[in-house]
């Protein structure tokens, strides 16, 4: 554990300028209570960026390689759940041999590499962070996979590949990181080929979130905070940034509501399981972590700032729990659209 927690954040940020970056970020983010501005719209950019750099370590160690939540089944294993979540995705899209597709925020390449490898299809990942890219490539090679995953550094809000370019595209908790969802949006329709298929995982805020409520918006700010996010959309609203653009929204649920979802997307948060796969994601491995990160920071092996990352992350654990315990947030509401056809 010592070992992997050593290699945190040395090659993320240049100069392991780490607690000068998270002071960046915090500074970013804005509000009266983080002490900046807020400038996570008119500079998404270095925003989502800086995040990412910053926290792609900890994601990994914490969570593996597929950066997002799943319901899980009684007895199902954590793993073998976000796969289904991506099998699922890539079910609805119809994807297949022979189709090209395009991952939005590809991360790492976890899901990328899982969807290509059940459906077999061709996907290419964009991400504006130069080191997930990184990373992506290497573990896509060590799968043997260059021949259906590829990568490409860039931002999904405007994108260098030609219009009618891909069968297929899907976002997993990556387009809630848009600073407008319907200019997302319309990027997706633009490389979409006539009849192809989009669909995306959102994170929303539900019917029950109460704007009047401090602690909802206190765990709505945390949220965003921790997560790197604008702003949390309500369903409806990325509902009608996907018509206002021209989509035809063939279908539209938050899937953590489903029968299938015995076990609640934030568990992981919570406990390890009987498998122990979340070991250093539920709670009191993140305070093990959390408290070892601190030592070594202290000791020179791990970058100064890094306790900072460390307790970004922490708060964000705590608001997801409490946020989706109050049924006030889900990060699995499921849009399905297409393009029409062409004339």
């Amino acid at each position: 554990m010592t070992a992997r927690l050593s290699g945190l954040l040395k090659g993320a940020v240049e100069n392991d300028d780490v607690a000068s970056a998270i002071g960046e970020y915090e500074h970013r983010y804005g509000g009266e209570a983080r002490g900046g501005q807020d400038l996570r719209l008119a500079e998404y950019r270095n925003f989502v960026k800086l995040y990412f750099d910053l926290t792609t370590d900890f994601y990994e160690y914490g969570w593996d390689r597929s950066f997002h939540f799943a319901a899980r089944a009684k007895g199902e294993r954590f793993t073998a759940s976000l796969a289904r979540h991506e099998h699922y995705l890539a079910h609805m899209l119809g994807l297949r041999p022979g189709m090209s597709v395009l991952d939005l925020g590809c991360g790492i390449g976890g899901p990328q590499r899982e969807i290509a490898r059940f459906s077999g299809a061709a996907v290419v990942g964009v991400n504006i962070s130069d080191y997930q890219v990184e990373r992506a490539r290497k573990y896509t090679e060590e799968a043997g996979l260059e021949h259906l995953a590829e990568y490409v550094v860039g931002d999904f809000m405007k994108m260098d590949f030609p219009n009618d370019s891909f069968d297929a595209v899907y976002s997993i908790e990556t387009t809630c990181c848009a600073p407008n969802k319907a200019d997302a949006f319309a990027e997706v329709l633009r490389v979409l080929k006539p009849g192809g298929r989009f669909g995306t995982y959102e994170y929303c805020l539900t019917d029950r979130f109460d704007e009047e409520d401090s602690d909802h918006l206190r765990l709505k700010a945390d949220i965003e905070l921790g997560g790197g996010l604008p702003e949390i959309a309500f369903p409806h609203e990325v509902d009608d940034a996907l018509r206002k653009v021209g989509f035809e929204l063939l279908d539209a649920r938050d899937l953590s509501m489903e029968a299938a979802s015995d076990v609640a997307w934030y568990e992981p948060l919570i406990s390890a399981g009987p498998s122990l796969e979340t070991i250093w994601s539920c709670r009191w491995g993140r305070v093990v972590t959390h408290t070892l990160v601190k030592l070594l920071e202290s000791l020179g092996v791990v970058p100064k700032g890094a306790h900072r990352v460390s307790a970004l992350l922490n708060t964000a654990a705590l608001a997801f729990t409490e946020a989706g315990r109050r049924g006030i947030f889900t990060p699995m509401y499921f849009a399905l659209a297409r393009k029409p056809d062409e004339p």
